[in-house]
């Protein structure tokens, strides 16, 4: 759909010029041929994966914070899991430090533990080199190489920890060891947070309200951090393209009211002028006579009324410009 509006503007587009001075060199001299743009909003999301589902067809109606689309997120949904466990052992532990000071035989089980989380960091210290030679020749995106980074991180955390347990273990007072239990719950209950912004963009939702223009991608197929699923068309962002002579340009400013006409539509339709154009679409290969500068032609866009929004992009239109001082009788 979107294809073929822009292949309709190019082609209204490429014969403007032509159209602008034939028509302002005689019949109507106040009506100058135009056409209908759209700036679209394009909807992505900030991860990449696999299309879940999809909550919009082409022509459906959106408003602002609808659902768009949604990404498989068995990965996150584990990971959450995983998360919220994690929180709770570290509850208990600073539950079991409140209650007791540890004993000897907790100590061997806290070693233990360090042994397991040193295991770990090496393993996601080669994945990450590992991935990092992959991402610099190309092969891996930018979000796999996060991810390799973060496991890497969490996994230095995860040493970090138990060597404080241990050494919490061997204090002789308490308050060493409820210390680095309550900054364990802390940091897991700041991993659970994050693990769930992780899940919940896997949800994306309309930025705007407005008409679904274009689907591009469907369930099933795989996309790209930041690339576009859905194109999005707003009402105030349809617009009025027109081309305008060199002897009327001077004479229009942005703020002015322009008349819209096509075939069959409803009369009385309006714009208004927010752009003019500072450089011509023409410029003759040698000085500006009388006659050469008519041959200049300089864009103006112009936002329609609500009625005029209600046209489409790629529509042609007839535009009247409005009458200058110096035409006045």
């Amino acid at each position: 759909m979107r294809r073929t509006v822009l292949i309709v503007i190019a082609v209204i587009a490429g014969a403007i010029a032509g159209l602008v001075l034939l028509t302002r060199s005689g019949g109507d001299r106040g009506v100058v041929p135009g056409y209908l743009e759209a700036d679209l909003v394009l909807v992505g999301s900030e991860k990449n994966g696999r299309i879940e589902s999809l909550a919009v067809q082409e022509g459906d109606t959106v408003a602002k914070g609808d659902l768009v689309f949604t990404l498989e997120s068995s990965e996150q949904e584990a990971e959450l899991a995983t998360r919220k466990a994690r929180l709770a052992e570290t509850e208990a532990r600073l539950a079991d430090a409140r209650a007791a000071l540890q004993r000897p035989r907790e100590i061997e089980v806290l070693q233990s533990a360090l042994v397991q989380a040193k295991a770990m960091q090496t393993k996601s210290q080669l994945n990450l080199d590992r991935i990092r030679s992959l991402y610099d020749k190309g092969w891996v995106s930018k979000a796999q190489l996060d991810d390799a980074v973060a496991q890497h991180d969490s996994n230095q955390a995860a040493v970090e920890e138990a060597k404080r347990r241990i050494e919490a273990a061997q204090l002789p007072g308490r308050s060493g060891v409820i210390e680095a239990a309550a900054a364990a719950v802390t940091e897991a209950r700041s991993a659970l947070d994050e693990a769930r912004k992780s899940l919940a963009k896997r949800n994306v939702f309309a930025p705007v309200g407005g008409s679904v223009e274009e689907v591009y991608f469907r369930p099933g197929e795989v996309v790209n951090a930041g690339q576009a699923v859905v194109s999005l068309l707003p009402p105030g962002n349809l617009k009025v393209r027109f081309f305008v002579a060199e002897t009327d340009r001077a004479a229009l400013r942005t703020g002015e009211t322009v008349a819209v006409s096509c075939d069959g539509c409803p009369s009385g339709l309006t714009a208004t002028i927010r752009f003019i154009s500072r450089d011509a679409e023409f410029t003759p290969p040698v000085i500006f006579s009388r006659e050469q500068r008519k041959k200049l032609v300089f864009l103006v866009e112009a936002r329609p009324d609500e009625r005029t929004a209600e046209l489409t992009a790629g529509q042609p239109v007839s535009v009247t410009l409005p009458r200058s001082p110096q035409a006045s009788p």
